[in-house]
């Protein structure tokens, strides 16, 4: 019973547990960078200081990258809908000349056809700008909880290995504990450090390219392509149709509007195979399967910020079951 109400117990009390999970990943991933400064002599306090001053820059950087031309975009979309509407034209006539040629044939076979009557049913949506607006002040108090999190983890964190360590009861005991702290801390800051470089790097080149095209704000795409890039399979999903929608309200032609999304693509293909598997794929191998199975968990439990962190929970469920046994009937 406890093990099934733990989902629910999760899902229930997001506004808690969301938080302080995101912020321990994070700090375990900030752990190689803390250990970098405490052995250059600074102390683990200023040290931790440094690390979340980092992380948030980085973090400000890129919503400051997204957010706002987002919502311009956002703006403009009843303006371009006209225009997404005049560059779909082409593909809209083919659609209705292969309709029009099914209702002949079955109207042909069908001894009474059944009319279908089709309703269109428009329901009031709350703009994005007051979305954001009622959702800041809890966002903030959040993320203020959890940088406080990642803060004094990060300065208890040597003080707390140390003594996690001495205190087993045997050498053995202490060892398989320092070793078992160890790889989840290489395991997680590894996988979130390639990914992170990966990433940046791939959202560059699409803004780079982006910008050659004359597609307007190349920043703020490859800040959604760096940022959906975490989330396996659903992520590049996501943003071949995020890009496509664009293009479409940039271009007018539909076969322009559609060099983003297949730039991209081709992009993430070369990627997916050749550059993440070379230098993720030697430290750490993932069951395809566990992945996609943490992804539709973590995201049913917390939505899209599960799924940013379904991997690295993974990693660190992977990594601890590993060293301690895994489990069967018996126990461990």
């Amino acid at each position: 019973g406890l093990i099934l109400a733990i989902p629910f117990a999760l899902k229930g009390g997001a506004e808690f547990f969301l938080p302080v999970t995101a912020a321990l990943v994070i700090a375990v991933a900030l752990v190689p960078l803390l250990e970098w400064f405490e052995r250059r002599g600074v102390p683990s306090k200023l040290a931790a200081t440094l690390c979340v001053i980092l992380f948030l820059g980085l973090a400000l950087f890129a919503l400051g990258s997204i957010v706002l031309p987002a919502m311009d975009w956002v703006r403009r979309i009843p303006q371009r809908i006209e225009q997404v509407r005049h560059s779909l034209d082409p593909v809209i006539s083919l659609y209705k000349s292969l309709q029009h040629w099914v209702d002949n044939t079955t109207a042909q076979i069908a001894t009474a056809p059944a009319k279908s009557v089709r309703t269109v049913r428009l329901e009031s949506t709350s703009s994005f700008v007051d979305t954001i607006t009622t959702q800041a002040p809890h966002l903030l108090i959040q993320t203020f909880f959890a940088l406080l999190l990642i803060f004094f983890f990060l300065a208890g964190w040597t003080g707390m290995r140390k003594r996690t360590i001495v205190s087993r009861g045997s050498f053995a005991g202490a060892l398989t504990t320092a070793r078992v702290i160890q790889q989840v801390v290489e395991a997680t800051s590894t996988y979130l450090g390639t990914i992170t470089l990966i990433n940046i790097a791939m959202g560059a080149i699409t803004a780079t390219i982006l910008w050659f095209l004359g597609m307007d704000s190349p920043m703020m795409w490859g800040g959604i392509v760096a940022v959906l890039n975490y989330i396996p399979y659903l992520g590049p999903i996501a943003c071949v149709l995020l890009l496509g929608f664009g293009g479409l309200m940039t271009f007018p032609d539909v076969w322009h509007a559609l060099l983003p999304p297949a730039i991209f693509l081709g992009m993430h293909l070369v990627e997916a195979n050749v550059f993440t598997p070379s230098l993720v794929g030697r430290k750490l191998e993932i069951n395809p399967l566990l992945i996609l199975v943490s992804l539709s968990f973590w995201a049913w439990v917390w939505g899209t910020t599960g799924a940013l962190l379904a991997v690295p929970l993974l990693i660190i469920l992977k990594t601890i079951f590993a060293a301690a046994g895994m489990p069967d009937i018996a126990g461990f």
